[in-house]
């Protein structure tokens, strides 16, 4: 979701933090045109679901939220769009079931913006940012393990599985030792914990470096939430739920929710990298595409963007257009 910038300070809302990244870039993928209906998988604060409302007459959205605190926040837009914005309170994943429910077989569009929404990370008692003290929660959805359950729960090769495969840390063995050493004495339980436990493997971080413990919280945080797993979920139900020439926009923040976009609208537009004639006939090797890559390198930011905020340089836009072909077999 929209990324802002975290400071040390009291927590500060302002416009900017609640400025989804790549709103134009996302309008002009999307087309939202009067009359037709729209999937926001990621409400957050709205800023999607109002910009495709306003730019498109008599359109609809059904938004998707799984955070309690953002759905309930939502309900002043919902009364204001009346019946255009139907707000959802689910994950992105069961956007079919949404739809179902909402009347609609089918949509022309889906828009997805992955990741923490700045909300979620402004909030101490989230417990998302290793930058304020808070208890080590990282739940979206306020339900099932924590953070804490987690680090305090789960033994020593697991916990290193996790922060390689998540946040591709590379010291994910030490960190996972010192975590384990640690919880002997006391259990884990605050952000500044944590992050102090992985600042005495790492080291402190030097003036304008990234904090040490950066992968180990995003390795938790979409451990916590199957953010990787809600992601390839809502990739399949998308192309099962988009109507021909309806089209999948989605804004990722770091590599592996990237390659997992990449990749699915590689295979599902017949460009499947490495395939060789040696190996067995796939599904991908016989399948009618499913999708048209609008933008094969993805869309970044632009230099005012980014400015405005630096977190937002990591961003990247990828978009597939629905064919006629019908939707693969999910693996």
């Amino acid at each position: 979701m929209t990324p802002r910038n975290i400071g040390e300070g009291p927590v500060q809302r302002d416009v900017r933090a609640h400025i989804p990244v790549l709103l134009s870039e996302v309008l002009e993928a999307l087309r939202p045109a009067a009359g037709e209906v729209y999937i926001d998988g990621t409400f957050g604060a709205g800023g999607y679901s109002r910009a495709i409302l306003e730019s498109a007459p008599s359109c609809r959205v059904i938004a998707i939220e799984r955070d309690p605190d953002a759905f309930a926040g939502g309900q002043q837009m919902v009364a204001h769009f009346g019946g255009r914005l139907i707000l959802v309170p689910t994950t992105f994943s069961d956007m079919e079931r949404a739809a179902r429910d909402a009347g609609c077989a089918h949509v022309d569009g889906v828009v997805l913006d992955i990741g923490v929404s700045s909300m979620q990370l402004d909030d101490p008692a989230r417990g998302f940012s290793f930058l304020r003290e808070g208890p080590l929660d990282m739940r979206m959805s306020q339900s099932g393990p924590s953070a804490a359950d987690v680090v305090n729960a789960a033994d020593e090769e697991t916990l290193a599985d996790i922060l390689y495969e998540f946040g591709e840390e590379r010291r994910s063995r030490a960190i996972a030792r010192a975590i384990v050493k640690a919880r002997t004495e006391a259990p884990i339980t605050t952000t500044k914990a944590l992050a102090g436990i992985v600042e005495r493997v790492l080291g402190r971080p030097r003036k304008d470096d990234k904090h040490p413990a950066t992968r180990t919280f995003q390795a938790l945080r979409i451990h916590v939430n199957d953010e990787l797993g809600e992601l390839e979920r809502a990739l399949e139900a998308a192309e099962r739920l988009l109507s021909p020439e309806g089209r999948l926009v989605v804004v990722t923040f770091h590599s592996l929710e990237d390659r997992i976009v990449k990749r699915f609208l590689q295979e599902r537009s017949g460009k499947v990298p490495g395939l060789s004639r040696h190996m067995p006939v796939s599904h991908a090797a016989i399948a009618e595409p499913s999708f048209r890559i609008l933008n094969t390198r993805g869309v970044k930011p632009n230099e005012k963007e980014t400015e405005a905020n630096p977190r937002a340089r990591s961003a990247r836009l990828r978009t597939g257009i629905r064919t006629h072909a019908p939707p693969w077999i999910s693996h």
